[in-house]
């Protein structure tokens, strides 16, 4: 998450030669962010996605602030980027979880949820 702001803010600086190439270091942080660090709390998901769409919302009030406002308008966005990395990744690691089966390896009753077939 810090490569990440550093990037966000690294890319609003002009004449810095990798701002072509800042969204998709964004996503791709926020993709290995989220493959990294899953997230199993649904609540911490669902703010995760608030967040990605959000914030460019709320960022774009800051453009009224003289000097700074579009610089941290612009930061807030890129960061917003790569938050959307982490939401992609973590989706996809619980369509994952969903999709394959359940390991019953820990059940005592012998993975027959303790009903016998007699």
């Amino acid at each position: 998450m810090i490569l990440m702001t550093l990037v966000a803010i690294l890319a609003v600086i002009p004449g810095v030669p990798m701002v072509a190439l800042a969204p998709l270091a964004l996503v791709v942080l926020g993709l290995i962010s989220g493959f990294m660090n899953p997230e199993d709390d649904l609540l911490t998901r669902l703010a995760y996605l608030a967040v990605a769409v959000a914030l460019p919302i709320v960022a774009n009030s800051l453009d009224a602030i003289p000097v700074v406002g579009g610089f941290v308008n612009s930061i807030l966005d890129n960061i917003a980027i790569g938050i959307a990395g982490v939401v992609v990744a973590n989706m996809l690691l619980q369509i994952y979880a969903r999709l394959m089966p359940a390991d019953d390896s820990g059940s005592s009753a012998g993975g027959g949820g303790g009903y016998s077939s007699e």
